[in-house]
């Protein structure tokens, strides 16, 4: 039943590039394999790349409210083609009553993570029934990029406390989507 949420959110394809016309957006979705067996496992990521805002989505296996899951996210979003790595990361918890915050990074290790973002609007709306989780950050909060590309990653915590094998990345490690035009 969840890969078929999946694939009804997303495309049947495994992979889909759509340029719409300057009206439009432009939006990346990929379907990701069940890898971590554990309810923060992304099934599916869509990114769109709108005038106002970047959007990312992201389908899970079974997205919980309780705390005991540990289910979070990290978004690691690139805006600079020619400075290597991501400029921002997007860090929440994906249970009833966590928090979240975006922050600048000079890369992806939490060493290099730096003050949270003051300009611009950023939010993250969790879907329990669907299994969802939209981050929407405006072009302001990301230092209004011409285009941008995201890399993906989730986490959780077993019914024993141990989390060892629970780190799911769309794709590969530290892998990022392709870059996207603002729309």
């Amino acid at each position: 039943m969840r890969t078929t949420l999946a694939a009804a959110a997303l495309s049947a394809a495994a992979l889909t590039l759509v340029s719409a016309g300057a009206a439009h957006a432009e939006l990346y979705g990929i379907d990701d394999p069940e890898d971590t067996f554990h309810g923060s496992d992304i099934r599916a990521l869509s990114v769109r790349n709108g005038q106002e805002n970047v959007t990312v989505t992201t389908v899970h296996d079974n997205l919980v409210r309780r705390a005991a899951s540990g289910s979070a996210e990290t978004v690691f979003v690139d805006t600079d083609r020619h400075d290597r790595g991501p400029e921002f990361v997007f860090v929440a918890g994906l249970y009833e009553g966590t928090d979240y915050l975006l922050r600048a990074t000079d890369g992806f290790d939490r060493s290099s993570w730096g003050e949270p973002v003051e300009n611009g609007d950023y939010v993250l709306r969790v879907r329990y029934r669907k299994d969802v989780a939209r981050v929407v950050m405006s072009r302001a909060a990301l230092g209004n990029p011409d285009e941008v590309r995201v890399a993906v990653r989730a986490s959780g915590t077993r019914t024993d406390g141990t989390s060892h094998g629970l780190l799911d990345w769309v794709g590969e490690r530290r892998s990022f989507t392709p870059w996207l035009s603002r729309g």
